[in-house]
């Protein structure tokens, strides 16, 4: 049993978000809950409220009605790139220099641990 969760156009390049991401990968929810709401980097913000929605996601379908948020973790998470705004600023001697606003996707799996355990056999 497993749900998914994507966060769309997060205003934060990817590269950023991965090193968040990375911290996480394959965690316990609990633990990786708490790795995201005490760590003070702008992008855990957006991966916690991804993860959150993947776990209510979960719990509330039909099938996962009797799983409890301690028996899940983190299957997998990864993040896209996603568009890019290109704004245009005044550079030296009349010319145009570009700034880059970069977006990026953010998708998560969780599984239940019972799952993690028929997997490995």
């Amino acid at each position: 049993m497993e749900a998914k969760a994507i966060s769309r156009h997060v205003r934060q390049s990817a590269r950023k978000i991965r090193q968040v991401a990375d911290m996480v990968r394959g965690k316990d929810i609990e633990a990786a809950l708490n790795i995201l709401h005490f760590n003070n980097k702008k992008a855990s913000f957006a991966v916690e409220k991804t993860v959150r929605s993947a776990v209510a996601n979960l719990i509330n379908s039909d099938s996962g009605s009797g799983i409890h948020p301690e028996d899940l973790y983190l299957k997998s998470i990864f993040i896209d790139e996603g568009p890019t705004a290109r704004r245009y600023r005044a550079g030296a001697m009349g010319r145009a220099s570009i700034i880059r606003k970069r977006t990026s996707h953010i998708s998560v799996v969780v599984a239940a641990k019972n799952e993690k355990k028929e997997t490995a056999k």
